[in-house]
């Protein structure tokens, strides 16, 4: 048909000064579906005592501290992290204006309430939500999948400390100390004691200084080296104030960690999978630790660790301080696989279905079947205490000792030698050094390994290890990936516990509004 040549296009009428004859309703512009209707109704229903706690009477009036933690989680939710971005939202975005009542906080009492008010109330508030998503039958606490992930710290990657650094440079500074003190000896023997300073325990400023003093007071008006008399120049102005420095990083280090970022220093140096130069550079980060089930996050906790192994009790520690028990299952990959976690669930009544670090090989027959002579791989008798060599001698107890691991864990070793190994035709296969073979086992992380196995191989323990997959890694996944967060916004490691705490309160409200 032709198209009538009378015709006008017609555009519907935009009129932007257009006046309104009753003013607009907030609650009609969103919609009753809207997830932000969620976020304000399960936090409506937490009890904010102890925040509002906080407060001290007097004074101005302060934004209600329920509207400023709604606007706060809404925007992680929508991976608004910047505390001006938030406030840039919450007198223009129309779901942050309903939320808010159409007040508009400022981006430092934004940031205030996040970095201060939130610091000891957020977890419990957190803690609340997971009860009422329990409640809901959404999600249960007694089988939780754990699983840690490195996100990046709020620091500057090149201004750093190291552990190792600090002892060398300590070293060297004794041993020119006593390279001063020799020629000092030999120079004037009767003016000097008999106070080396290579026996000192521990050197600090104060030994320093004092032995510098002894050998400036022996070589005065003495015809000296001059190199000797600039050294000696060089360490009364710089070494004491050095060791100084060196003592302070020391506590600041403690004894866990090795390295920390001088702009903030509780970040420790981690190797990144994500890393902006793409050759794996160690970069200043948080070791954040979850447990989830059915992808909700059950318990969060932060730490300065660099592995995986030594978090897990301190993470189950904290689960247990926030729901007053512990998990009935606890399921993580081989990272968690240590003697003192398994000794730990063991105690605590809480079944392991935890891979050691060696359980995924063993379950590889090419790679189980390269080293048929391994310890692992000998008969031991329990009642008699020995093992089987593989010629069948009897490899009997010649002693044990204790081996202390960097957390102060304990562990037994035994030592168990074969009578007679020469002239053993598998000796080039078995043992390689001299005289009869010798092999080390510690018998309680055999046995708790052979319980974890168990299990882990059973049809419940397949179930749990498949789940543990697309349980707790699609949530980091998540969280770093399709919610761009991988950089914390706060610095110090209470500060980032906060951030940690938002980040999981969001995600499981999106999960819930989804």
């Amino acid at each position: 048909m032709a198209k009538r040549q009378d015709l006008k296009v017609i555009f519907k009428q935009n009129d932007q000064n257009q006046l309104f004859l009753l003013p607009p309703n907030l609650d009609e512009l969103v919609s009753k579906d809207h997830p932000v209707r969620i976020v304000s109704a399960v936090l409506d229903k937490v009890d904010i005592g102890s925040l509002i706690a906080g407060y001290k009477p007097g004074g101005t009036s302060s934004y209600h501290p329920r509207m400023l933690l709604k606007s706060l989680v809404y925007a992680y939710i929508n991976n608004i992290y910047s505390s001006r971005k938030i406030e840039e939202a919450v007198s223009s975005n129309i779901y942050f204006m309903w939320l808010a009542g159409m007040a508009k906080p400022d981006h430092n009492t934004i940031n205030r309430f996040r970095g201060k008010r939130l610091e000891k109330t957020l977890q419990p508030i957190f803690t609340q939500v997971v009860t009422l998503l329990c409640e809901e039958g959404l999600l249960n606490i007694k089988d939780l999948y754990t699983d840690g992930t490195k996100i990046e710290a709020n620091a500057n990657r090149y201004t750093f400390v190291w552990g190792k650094a600090i002892k060398t440079s300590k070293e060297k500074i004794k041993q020119q100390l006593n390279d001063l003190w020799q020629y000092a000896k030999s120079v004037a023997a009767a003016e000097m004691d008999d106070t080396d300073p290579t026996s000192f325990e521990k050197i600090d400023a104060e030994k320093v200084a004092a032995t510098i003093e002894k050998i400036n007071e022996a070589l005065k008006d003495k015809d000296i080296d001059k190199q000797v008399k600039q050294k000696l120049n060089y360490a009364q102005k710089h070494w004491p104030e050095a060791l100084d420095k060196y003592e302070a990083h020391e506590k600041i280090l403690g004894e866990a960690r090795n390295s920390f970022s001088k702009t903030d220093t509780d970040a420790t140096f981690m190797r990144m999978k994500e890393d902006h130069m793409l050759n794996g550079q160690l970069k200043p980060a948080y070791n954040v630790q979850i447990s989830t089930n059915t992808q909700y996050i059950a318990s969060y906790s932060v730490h300065q660790n660099t592995t995986d192994t030594n978090t897990l009790i301190s993470h189950l520690e904290q689960h247990k301080k926030q729901f007053d028990s512990l998990p009935d299952n606890s399921i993580a990959d081989a990272g968690y696989g240590s003697e003192e976690n398994y000794q730990w669930l063991e105690d605590n009544n809480v079944t392991a279905y935890v891979k050691h670090n060696q359980f995924d090989r063993q379950q590889n027959k090419t790679i189980h079947d390269k080293y048929p002579f391994a310890p692992d791989k000998l008969h031991y008798n329990p009642t008699e205490d020995y093992y089987v060599c593989p010629m069948g001698q009897h490899m009997h107890s010649i002693g044990q000792f204790t081996k202390t691991t960097t957390t102060g864990y304990q562990q037994t070793i035994k030592k168990y030698q074969a009578k007679n190994c020469e002239g053993c035709p598998l000796r080039a296969g078995c043992y390689k050094a001299k005289g009869n073979r010798i092999i080390d086992i510690n018998i309680n992380l055999g046995r708790l390994k052979d319980q974890a196995e168990q299990r882990l191989l059973s049809e419940e323990g397949i179930i749990k290890r498949k789940q543990r997959c697309f349980d707790v890694e699609p949530v980091f996944a998540n969280i770093k990936h399709n919610h761009y967060f991988k950089r914390f916004m706060l610095r110090g490691i209470e500060k980032v516990t906060i951030e940690t705490g938002l980040l999981a309160l969001a995600h499981n409200l999106r999960k819930k509004a989804a």
